[in-house]
């Protein structure tokens, strides 16, 4: 970390951002104003070309049970043997937090701007939301799963066959501590050239 002058909030929020797994989150979520300042935030990213290659896709309140109807239909239909414990996993995968959003890359071939770019450009969008409901006293985290693959589940959540899903942002409230995960040393992951 820096010298203590060089800290403010920003650096501060990085330094203190963790990944709240969807099972310790509770609510309230954000409220009307408070979803629309993330996705505004969010959409504030690095976009090469102005194409804005990404959507989102929000899920609250009983859309989130729906998508949960969607999520055991599909995996049922995959795993036959599934017990009602593993199906009532896949029901309540996007309950625990209050506010779900999809995140879809609709990055395509452009005469100027490679795929690529685009790509990383949902990627950015993803982060800039996680650090957006941090700061707003959220956690968050960053997932994909199965379900983020799986066309059945896709098709009916509106994603379409040339789009892919760069993940589902679970943001909600933090019922303890979030540990904080190993970080690789920097030696391991900077050469200078």
């Amino acid at each position: 970390m820096p010298d203590d002058e060089t800290i403010n909030p920003t650096i501060d929020l990085m330094a203190r951002r963790r990944s709240a797994p969807p099972l310790t989150m509770t609510g309230p979520g954000p409220d009307a104003r408070q979803l629309e300042t993330l996705l505004t935030l969010a959409a504030r990213t690095p976009d090469h070309g102005k194409l804005a290659p990404w959507r989102f896709i929000v899920f609250q309140g009983e859309a989130r049970e729906r998508a949960g109807a969607v999520f055991v239909e599909a995996f049922a239909a995959k795993n036959p043997g599934a017990s009602a414990d593993q199906l009532e996993i896949e029901r309540k995968r996007f309950l625990h937090a209050p506010l779900v959003v999809g995140v879809v890359s609709t990055a395509a071939p452009h005469a100027k701007i490679p795929e690529w770019e685009q790509v990383l450009s949902a990627g950015a969008v993803c982060m800039n939301l996680t650090l957006a409901a941090n700061a707003m006293g959220f956690v968050s985290a960053w997932l994909s799963q199965w379900i983020s693959y799986d066309r059945a589940v896709l098709d009916r959540l509106g994603v379409a066959p040339h789009e892919k899903v760069a993940g589902f942002i679970h943001i909600g409230r933090r019922t303890g501590a979030v540990e904080d995960r190993p970080r690789p040393a920097l030696a391991d992951v900077v050469t200078h050239f």
